[in-house]
């Protein structure tokens, strides 16, 4: 069996993943992108092939792995079961619910993030940094989506507050439902992209690729008029194709998103903030009484605004924090690993005796 490159991109493959292909590998794989996540498995897809494997595999190193949608697996020809994960383009991730601190797995190797939200009480700033300092971590390219413009007078307010968020950013305003307004994503929609949609539940995601790809694939409900909150429609993640030839992936979702391992994002979307402190006159400034703080004198005459101030330290505050946990608990997995193979080698070794 061989791997055929060019039937591949139509599934969002490219040439880097090309080159992590060894010489046997196109002779002796078959490659597969995960199409949906589901609590007990992956939906994997490629050229003649689409079927169900479990959800954690054996890498060739015999460790285990497990993917995320839009992975590339590589899978034995004679059994179909996975043995190599390709290395990722992009991934997205959170820090997951509880208290276990582990990171949740997202997405993989997308291309552009639509960061979803509505003319109504979700449109929120905060939480639109949150998602941007994703996108930015990932090095994917954010798209902010304001929908539900049939709902208002005016967009172009929502619009221009969303715009200051980060320079150059692209932000389109439309209803979801309307085929024709969806045409100005096309852009990101082409063969071979992928994008990915995130956002509050409610805000009209799950609407938006049901107008993308031309179907009624995803189940949507409405919001609650008291609050504007959604109701879950979407409950795992899954690629849908387009007409264009690209994929889009609804996610369910996410009013939390605790960010771990995203130091670089936040200094991107808050990169005015990160200039001022390099002008403090301390390198430790803590920009609370110290002299010489930029970042208290642009407080002080207006330059910087004090709520995006406040968000920033928030940000950057959760991040650190998360990170170390996790750092934290690799290091005590590591050890307790470690203790117990010393244990079973002292088990080996005594029953020789």
């Amino acid at each position: 069996m061989t791997i055929h490159l060019d039937d591949l991109a139509e599934f969002g493959w490219n040439s880097f993943f090309s080159v992590q292909l060894d010489p046997d590998d196109l002779h002796r794989a078959v490659a597969a992108r995960v199409m949906a996540v589901h609590r007990n498995a992956l939906e994997v897809a490629g050229p003649g092939l689409a079927r169900k494997i479990p959800p954690y595999f054996l890498d060739e190193a015999g460790e285990p792995d497990n993917a995320t949608v839009g992975d590339w697996l590589l899978l034995d020809p004679d059994t179909l079961r996975p043995y190599r994960r390709l290395q990722r383009k992009s991934l997205f991730q959170r820090r997951a619910a509880g208290t276990q601190n582990k990171s949740q797995l997202i997405a993989a190797n997308i291309d552009t993030l639509f960061i979803v939200t509505s003319c109504n009480q979700d449109f929120n700033i905060a939480r639109l940094e949150r998602y941007l300092v994703m996108a930015r971590e990932a090095d994917v390219t954010p798209v902010i989506i304001i929908t539900k413009v049939d709902l208002v007078d005016n967009a172009q307010d929502y619009v221009q507050a969303a715009a200051k968020l980060l320079p150059g950013l692209m932000v389109e305003a439309l209803n979801a439902r309307d085929p024709q307004c969806t045409d100005h994503l096309a852009p990101w929609c082409a063969k071979g992209q992928t994008v990915a949609m995130i956002g509050s539940s409610g805000v009209g995601k799950s609407t938006l690729v049901n107008t993308l790809s031309g179907t009624r694939k995803i189940t949507t409900q409405g919001i609650r008029e008291d609050d504007a909150k959604g109701r879950h429609t979407t409950s795992g993640r899954t690629l849908y194709r387009l007409p264009g030839g690209g994929w889009v992936m609804d996610t369910p979702g996410m009013r939390e998103l605790q960010l771990t391992d995203v130091k670089a994002g936040i200094e991107t979307v808050f990169a005015d903030i990160l200039d001022l402190q390099s002008q403090c006159k301390f390198n430790d400034c803590q920009h609370e009484s110290e002299p010489g703080c930029a970042v208290l004198a642009a407080l002080e005459n207006g330059d910087l605004d004090a709520e995006r101030y406040k968000r920033w330290k928030k940000l950057a505050a959760e991040e650190a924090f998360n990170t170390s946990t996790q750092i934290e608990r690799r290091s005590r997995d590591r050890h307790f690993g470690k203790q117990v193979k010393n244990a079973l080698k002292d088990k080996r070794k005594r029953s020789k005796e």
